[in-house]
């Protein structure tokens, strides 16, 4: 059968358009950058130098662990042990924060680090809070009894509960960790974190669950496909992928239009 030329001619043009309008779509979804334990990839992870990094890089966020020593001292910190990430060895919850001060937490990753230490998280807050969005990540819990209202407490403290300017954000995969935060900070939105086998998605069950007091569901980006995001949207949530530390990918997430994306090179993030 023989279409005459004016159709053929009208799909092509309605054809252009509809491409060059989804290319054009993709190139303006602007993400938010966030820095992945400040720009893990070129400097010592949750360190004060990395954290600089990352801003010098042009993150909207810093992402950053949050646990508790001896004496009940909040540190900046992602492993339960300090023995990957400093010269030392042993639980972070069996140091004093004096004690885990002295420690070297930057020649592990390069010589010229030397000298940097485990930030407490209330010098992280001093420093960057009100310049940078915080993306605090509560890490072991069950560890820590009280570490959510500690870190509420110093939230308060500075007047960081509010929602003008940079904010802080506090995620977990610890979800009744979660609600316990929510309950004393209410206007803090709350990020689940998700960690599944690889093509195994969120139940609309669990997503169901989320909806008194989450705002982001933020998996790793082994789950990563068309259908999560788009259930992940369709149940009102927004989402921040993590970790991304190849470039093909982030072009993938801005094609899929999460709202955020998190790197250990956070200049891979540039638009």
């Amino acid at each position: 059968m023989k279409f005459p030329k004016t159709i053929l001619r009208s799909i092509y043009t309605s054809f252009i358009r509809k491409e060059i309008g989804t290319k054009c779509a993709y190139q303006h979804h602007s993400p938010i950058k966030i820095g992945h334990r400040g720009a893990a990839g070129y400097s010592p992870e949750n360190t004060f130098a990395s954290f600089h990094k990352a801003l010098l890089l042009g993150v909207d966020y810093l992402e950053l662990d949050v646990q508790m020593t001896k004496d009940s001292e909040l540190v900046v910190i992602h492993d339960a042990t300090v023995n990957r990430t400093t010269n030392g060895k042993g639980k972070v919850r069996d140091f004093t924060l004096k004690e885990i001060q002295t420690l070297d937490a930057g020649s592990w990753f390069d010589p010229k680090f030397c000298g940097e230490k485990v930030p407490s998280f209330c010098e992280v807050l001093d420093e960057f809070a009100g310049k940078v969005g915080i993306l605090l990540e509560i890490k072991n819990p069950n560890l820590y009894p009280g570490i959510e209202e500690k870190i509420a407490d110093e939230l308060i403290k500075r007047d960081l509960t509010h929602h003008e300017g940079p904010q802080v954000i506090v995620q977990s995969f610890d979800q009744q960790c979660l609600k316990r935060f929510h309950q004393l900070i209410p206007s803090i939105q709350i990020g689940v974190l998700l960690k599944k086998i690889t093509g195994k998605g969120i139940s609309t069950k669990e997503l169901l669950s989320f909806s008194s007091y989450v705002s982001f569901v933020n998996p790793k980006i082994t789950m990563v496909n068309q259908r999560l995001i788009s259930k992940i949207h369709q149940h009102g949530f927004k989402t921040f992928i993590w970790t991304v530390r190849r470039r093909n990918e982030v072009n993938l997430l801005k094609h899929l239009r999460v709202e955020g994306i998190i790197s250990d090179y956070p200049d891979f993030l540039k638009d």
